[in-house]
């Protein structure tokens, strides 16, 4: 099975931009720890990140058919993106959206969430870890999607 996991824009500047907000960790040191989980749990994981919304659309959209989750940091488009939320819905595949701040804690802009009514879940607030906490709730979405069609033919 494969996740496929997706960044959206000044991701790439982690580990440098606003520590006291972000922490110190770069994207790639989070890349890093979640393929040691993929790994561990026998998964296939990719990783993207772009600062251009299209892009984003279009890596959404690539995942139909091919991918089995979706963790998603889409940042500041969050707040403002119709179409990514559109794309997520549009692909159905079970998505986990991440934040590493508490965006309900944080200016008055952030308060609005595009993306969140598509998702399966919402994980805001808990730093780097909260890409370890998607991936723990992944493969507990894709288990029991797994234990859902094995009992469904078990049943015809």
């Amino acid at each position: 099975m494969k996740i496929v996991v997706i960044q959206g824009p000044n991701l790439n500047m982690l580990g440098t931009r606003e520590q006291h907000i972000y922490g110190p960790m770069k994207l790639e040191q989070i890349h890093a720890q979640m393929k040691d989980v993929a790994t561990q749990n026998g998964l296939e994981i990719e990783f993207f990140q772009s600062n251009l919304e299209g892009e984003l659309v279009d890596k959404i959209q690539e995942c139909y058919g091919e991918a089995h989750g979706i963790i998603i940091n889409a940042a500041a488009y969050t707040h403002t993106s119709i179409a990514i939320r559109d794309a997520i819905a549009a692909v159905n595949i079970p998505t986990i959206e991440v934040h590493i701040s508490n965006i309900h804690r944080r200016e008055d802009f952030r308060q609005k969430n595009m993306i969140a009514p598509v998702c399966a879940s919402s994980i805001v607030g808990f730093g780097p870890f909260g890409y370890h906490l998607a991936m723990m709730g992944m493969i507990q979405i894709m288990n029991e999607i797994a234990a859902a069609q094995e009992a469904q033919k078990k049943a015809q």
